[in-house]
């Protein structure tokens, strides 16, 4: 039987990508461990209609 814990599934979204005014979103999904950080998520990820590396955030 596998252990509940938590890890939870999160969203992250690149914030570069909505200022530009392209079509479309960059998209992430993701797990993180809500007791060693409670805290939004922020990874830098590849952005493939802006094709370069962007920060993604991570969304409710």
């Amino acid at each position: 039987m596998a252990k509940k814990g938590n890890r939870v599934q999160v969203i992250l979204e690149c914030t570069e990508h909505k200022s530009s005014g392209l079509s479309g979103t960059s998209r992430y999904v993701t797990t993180k461990n809500k007791k060693n950080s409670p805290d939004r998520l922020e990874l830098k990820k590849f952005n493939p209609i802006m094709k370069k590396n962007t920060i993604h955030k991570e969304i409710k």
